[in-house]
């Protein structure tokens, strides 16, 4: 794993030590990380505290450019809001932790242009695996599905 994912998934497990969804995210600008988070959904009682949600709003307002030349950084694939975002900022590239527990938006963002890459990490996906085996009912609301609807895992 190399820096910058650990930084997301150092991210992410802060995110279950608290009691939360565990996912993390990190945002690199020329070298250096410029914002961190992990979904705080259920810490901050938030609708919308993704774990790359929470390292825009870390990375605090930025000038266009720096987004423009950045690098995401995420446990898991992106959902529609967070990539929502990664398309307004105009983030150019995305590196995914894993995405076999759950597919974002990844199409989407290849097809405006935004540079993928997925490492299907092993302790990204032990992290998640083992999330939605204890929290599966906060795990169906972070992503907005209801419980009763999904497939066993």
């Amino acid at each position: 794993m190399d820096k910058f994912m650990l930084a997301a998934y150092e991210e992410a497990r802060k995110g279950a030590e608290e009691g939360g969804v565990p996912i993390g995210s990190v945002i690199v600008h020329k070298g250096k990380i410029i914002g961190r988070g992990h979904n705080r959904r259920v810490q901050k009682n938030s609708a919308i505290l993704h774990g790359e949600m929470d390292a825009l709003e870390n990375a605090g307002r930025q000038p266009a450019h720096v987004y423009q030349e950045a690098t995401l950084y995420t446990t898991l694939s992106p959902c529609a809001m967070c990539s929502g975002a990664i398309l307004l900022y105009c983030i150019p590239r995305v590196i995914i932790g894993e995405n076999e527990t759950f597919m974002g938006e990844e199409e989407l963002l290849r097809s405006k242009g935004v540079e993928i890459s997925v490492l299907q990490d092993p302790e990204c996906m032990a992290l998640m695996q083992q999330f939605i085996a204890e929290s599966p009912e906060l795990w169906y609301e972070d992503i907005g599905v209801e419980a009763a609807l999904t497939p066993e895992i």
